[in-house]
């Protein structure tokens, strides 16, 4: 079986180090290479197209989401979480906005890591616990929703109870009895009607306005 590839970028060679030793005990993982700066990660992305990248927001030079918005604009199918000691709410906030995959602090345990890496490779919904509030705080405060909740069809409600679960697209398209591809089309239309911009933000919505099983 094809083993993922991560692309480690960070500005601290020991914390690159140890990500990569414990990544490198997974047989399903592999580290493929690794950048100290925004603008190295960038050069890079073309030539290793990494199945999901981890990205140090707090980093010299190029910040991490200035990298994030430059990578999104090169290719968007690598997962991109971010990895940081940051738990501003305006960091994780932004980091979604631009398109983030997830959003993960470094204090996490070992074994949470590799769990929600292989979490977001697989496309559900990675972020770290003690961030959840941080986003329903946002959306709790955003205009109402309510009409613009009256405008999904039922295939999509159905859908987003799902995403709200963390489903992967692959999941859901089991469940549902759909393809992936259909899952994928209905999660686009789905995101556009809510004025949403990603799978995560679509997951705390869901909780927030009580779209639940």
């Amino acid at each position: 079986m094809h083993a993922a590839t991560i692309m480690l970028v960070d500005d601290h060679p020991l914390l690159r180090k140890g990500l990569a030793q414990l990544i490198s005990l997974e047989d399903h993982l592999e580290v493929v290479c690794e950048a100290s700066s925004g603008e190295e990660a960038i050069s890079l992305m073309p030539t290793y197209k990494p199945d999901l990248i981890l990205l140090d927001l707090d980093m010299k030079g190029m910040n991490g989401l200035d990298t994030l918005r430059a990578l999104r604009k090169i290719d968007t199918s690598s997962k991109i979480v971010m990895f940081t000691v940051s738990d501003n709410e305006t960091d994780v906030l932004q980091a979604l906005k631009f398109g983030a995959d997830g959003y993960l602090l470094k204090d996490s345990e070992p074994e949470e890591v590799i769990e929600q890496i292989c979490k977001a490779i697989e496309g559900e919904l990675v972020l770290s616990t003690s961030l959840t509030q941080v986003v329903a705080r946002s959306l709790r405060h955003a205009p109402t929703t309510s009409s613009k909740f009256e405008k999904l069809t039922k295939r999509e409600v159905e859908i987003l109870r799902h995403i709200a679960r963390g489903a992967s697209n692959k999941k859901i398209g089991s469940s549902l009895g759909i393809t992936e591809a259909t899952v994928k089309v209905h999660i686009k239309n789905l995101l556009k009607k809510l004025s949403l911009r990603t799978r995560v933000e679509a997951a705390v919505w869901a909780v927030e306005n009580k779209v639940t099983l």
